[in-house]
């Protein structure tokens, strides 16, 4: 009944506003739709292919979407996307420190709400969330553990590549590490971090070497180590983040001095602690994004994603502390100021989402739409894909970016679709000049310099600029905004 309990606590931020607000996840379920009217032959220039990565998430919210409708199906995958993440790294922990680390379940919640899940990387969150059920149960692996894992470890593959390889990397890391703690009492310790720190150095060499990478400047410290997770939506979060990093500090350094009872306390946090500094290391060398020839788009917040899996290895460090009531203490204050103040800011983001649906219900059916929103640059996730939701069975974003990068299920035919912009960064930037082909076609923008969270709509014309009217942020900051090419 505990589980149940708090399995149900876990899920209220999906519940309590009538939309999720996570970024990218908007655009998702826009694409759930889209995909539907591709199928039934009622989006022209847009067709649905079969793949089997990338695409659990997707698969879910269409198969729901027929009972439920996208929003209910939206928020009960998302919520299942929730337990599943919360749980499997629950379970991580358990297996790191062999307990379960029921002092920990505030920090394990912040991280399953942290800026991964903000940003709307579902599909990812979910790879993540099999990938630490499969590490848990391939940690002290007997024979028949094998399957059960690889069963984890597919669903990981299907809902995506990238927290399939990380897992392949943890489970790597973990079984190499703990046998060569078992020779020799231990001797042979630094041997598997550091062929795995020369593994990463030859990764970073090769890719730096073979594609165009963009990294993003600004990023250094706390941004490594886990803690940005809690970094979302602005100033606040940053002195929760530097809070729950010096509370996991503070944790260490009580446990090197009081725990000494129970022998070397290298010898027990050592696989996950160097786990943790290797992750932290993954990050400083890979790029933020790397642009594969096979597709147009690039696989992008690559650092971003990294820190989801150093924050619960970070949790695995101190789940193998002895338990303290001071640390659980300190944990419940910071969650509870946490997803506060997630409340209100999430809140906000409806209130304009509402809005959007409100202006979007005076359009002629199957009117493009553009918009140029910006909101300030120290809220890190991209909420702009609200727009994309509100459209459902009202509009078509003109700008949605996911059939032309080749990434998704829902693809552009070769020529081109009257439903899809292949400028659709120029179309949020409000550069783009509008093409008679373009119309009907309305520009949705901030008219309120004093308030950003105010939203109009107009019918836009032949030979103007999209983003003529309305907020739009300084030169320099958009520039700040867009990735650093190294190459």
């Amino acid at each position: 009944m505990a589980i149940l309990a708090l399995s149900g606590l876990l899920v209220v931020p999906c519940y309590w506003h009538s939309r999720i607000e996570a970024g990218d996840l908007g655009s998702h379920t826009y694409n759930a739709w889209l995909a539907q009217l591709a199928q039934a032959g009622q989006a022209p220039g847009l067709h649905v292919v079969w793949q089997w990565q990338n695409i659990l998430v997707d698969w879910g919210i269409s198969f729901l979407a027929h009972p439920l409708g996208f929003i209910a199906a939206e928020k009960l995958v998302t919520a299942g996307c929730v337990l599943c993440f919360f749980w499997g790294a629950f379970a991580l922990i358990s297996a790191a420190s062999q307990r379960p680390p029921w002092f920990l379940i505030p920090g394990i919640a912040m991280v399953a709400y942290g800026f991964t899940f903000y940003a709307g990387f579902m599909n990812y969150y979910l790879s993540l969330a099999f990938a630490f059920w499969a590490a848990a149960i391939l940690w002290h692996a007997a024979r028949m553990d094998w399957l059960l894992g690889a069963i984890f470890a597919f669903l990981a593959f299907m809902s995506h590549p990238m927290g399939f390889a990380f897992l392949l990397a943890l489970v790597a890391y973990i079984r190499s590490a703990r046998l060569a703690e078992e020779l020799a009492q231990g001797k042979f310790r630094w041997v598997v971090p550091t062929l795995a720190f020369l593994s990463l150095l030859a990764i970073h060499f090769y890719i730096d070497r073979r594609y165009r990478t963009d990294f993003f400047p600004g990023l250094h410290g706390i941004l490594f180590t886990g803690a940005d997770q809690l970094m979302i939506f602005g100033a606040p979060y940053r002195v929760l983040s530097r809070t729950l990093l010096v509370l996991g500090a503070l944790a260490f350094f009580a446990a090197a001095l009081q725990d000494r009872k129970r022998g070397p306390l290298l010898r027990h946090i050592w696989i996950p602690l160097s786990l943790w500094t290797l992750l932290i290391a993954t990050a400083m060398l890979l790029p933020g994004s790397v642009w594969l020839p096979t597709y147009i788009a690039p696989v992008s917040a690559i650092v971003s994603r990294i820190t989801s899996v150093t924050a619960i290895i970070g949790l695995c460090v101190v789940g193998n502390l002895q338990p303290r009531k001071w640390i659980l203490t300190s944990l419940v204050v910071v969650a509870t100021i946490f997803f506060a103040l997630q409340y209100r800011d999430t809140a906000m983001l409806n209130r304009m989402e509402q809005q959007a649906e409100t202006l979007f219900s005076s359009l002629q059916p199957g009117t493009r739409v553009s918009y140029t929103i910006n909101l300030p640059q120290e809220i890190r996730p991209n909420f702009r894909h609200f727009i994309d939701r509100a459209c459902i069975e009202k509009c078509f974003a003109y700008s949605n970016y996911e059939p032309g990068t080749g990434q998704f299920r829902v693809r552009i035919d070769p020529q081109g679709s009257p439903l899809v912009s292949e400028s659709g960064l120029s179309l949020e930037l409000g550069e783009y000049v509008v093409q008679p082909t373009d119309l009907p076609m309305s520009q949705i923008y901030q008219p309120d310099e004093s308030d950003l969270t105010k939203l109009a709509i107009r019918p836009l014309i032949p030979g103007e600029k999209n983003g003529r009217l309305g907020h739009r942020p300084p030169a320099e900051e958009i520039a700040n905004r867009l990735p650093q090419s190294k190459k």
